[in-house]
């Protein structure tokens, strides 16, 4: 047994718990409470096995779930930054950089590599695997939305264009889930849930 190697997956895989504590502004299905970054990776995992068959393209699913369950393990420095904040989304990348580079290199280097690997990937949005988790990471909190009869929408004064601003990159890795995701935001946009705005018209 490689001692030194055990116990840097160990510290990895001890820090990595503290996703758990990262609170998202998404509140769980049916009124629940907010949900926190490790469910919503586990969500959207479990979503994408489920609903491969949608994917534009061939993928290989098992680095879709990868994806989507490392893609904010950053989040433990970085935060969550809500999809609406703009003054936030200003200093994502650069936040989420240092915390990339922190947090992996507890790993040995093999696996470092491989998971650095995989998470740039998903930032960089080019193949079909990292634009289907990408589809999953818009659709498992607007699904959580619809649930919730729009509340979050309501809540925080979202605009049309900025749900079909960030919804519309979907269409990049699904577009049967691109198209059903439409349905959902025009139903909210009747129902008032969403602000109806000039570039939705």
């Amino acid at each position: 047994m490689d001692r030194e190697r055990l116990s840097r997956q160990r510290d990895f895989i001890l820090e990595i718990d503290k996703e758990k504590l990262i609170q998202r502004q998404t509140h769980l299905s049916m009124q629940g409470r907010r949900e926190n970054d490790a469910e919503h990776a586990w969500h959207m995992a479990i979503m994408a096995y489920l609903l491969k068959e949608y994917a534009n393209e061939d993928i290989d699913i098992s680095r879709v779930m990868i994806m989507c369950l490392i893609h904010d393990i950053v989040e433990i420095d970085a935060g969550d930054t809500y999809a609406y904040d703009a003054e936030g989304l200003k200093t994502q990348k650069e936040r989420e950089k240092r915390a990339k580079e922190r947090i992996f290199a507890l790993l040995p280097e093999d696996q470092k590599a491989e998971l650095q690997s995989l998470f740039e990937e998903f930032e960089a949005y080019e193949t079909p695997e990292s634009k289907f988790a990408h589809a999953m990471d818009n659709f498992q909190p607007l699904l959580l939305n619809d649930s919730n009869d729009g509340d979050d929408w309501v809540e925080h004064g979202v605009t049309a264009s900025q749900v079909l601003g960030r919804q519309g990159k979907t269409r990049r890795g699904s577009e049967t889930l691109a198209d059903y995701t439409a349905e959902l935001i025009d139903i909210h946009i009747k129902k008032g849930h969403i602000k109806e705005d000039r570039t939705c018209k």
